[in-house]
């Protein structure tokens, strides 16, 4: 439920019926942030479609971690609604849930191994004082032993997850339990 009309499912025809028949192949269920899009199919087709690229794709980052960054970004930009979604997805891969209350209160002050906090660090500095970033931020990620395609997942995540924390926040995207689990993870 958002503050735009949505167009239901059940009611959904043409090219929004095929997207939201393959979200639901995809992802087991359709997210309310997904139905805030229903209104334009084309944009909703490319964003699921970015999202599984970047959240699914094998090799490089886990899941755990990318979830991880989706968490911590969430937090920083104070939506509720992607910090929840994705600390349940993170807490499918990371079954220690302390751990993931201190990376709900704070992803910085969490206690991480170093390469999961320099990715943090990254994600958190990209999203809030981007303009702070330099070719040294890189290096720091390179030390902590991730490589260049690893580097590059990290700012797709952050960057996407900056983008759909706007979403939910411009359109009042609103979640509660029973929407917030029982996705493909």
């Amino acid at each position: 439920m958002s503050w735009i009309k949505e167009i239901p499912e059940g009611e959904e025809r043409g090219k929004l019926k095929d997207v939201y028949e393959e979200i639901k192949r995809r992802r087991g269920k359709i997210s309310n942030v997904m139905k805030a899009q229903s209104l334009h199919p084309e944009a909703l087709k490319a964003h699921i479609d970015f999202y599984m690229a970047i959240m699914f794709s094998r090799g490089g980052l886990s899941r755990a971690e990318k979830e991880l960054i989706a968490v911590a970004v969430s937090v920083a930009n104070g939506c509720r609604y992607c910090t929840e979604h994705h600390l349940e997805a993170l807490r499918h891969h990371l079954k220690d849930d302390e751990l993931l209350e201190e990376i709900k209160k704070n992803p910085l002050g969490a206690p991480l191994p170093g390469r999961l906090k320099k990715m943090v660090e990254y994600a958190l500095k990209l999203t809030e004082v981007p303009w702070e970033l330099k070719e040294a931020d890189i290096g720091e990620l390179r030390r902590a032993g991730l490589t260049d395609a690893e580097i590059l997942d990290v700012n797709l995540i952050t960057s996407y997850f900056n983008f759909v924390n706007r979403v939910v926040a411009g359109l009042g995207v609103e979640f509660d339990e029973d929407e917030v689990g029982g996705y493909r993870y």
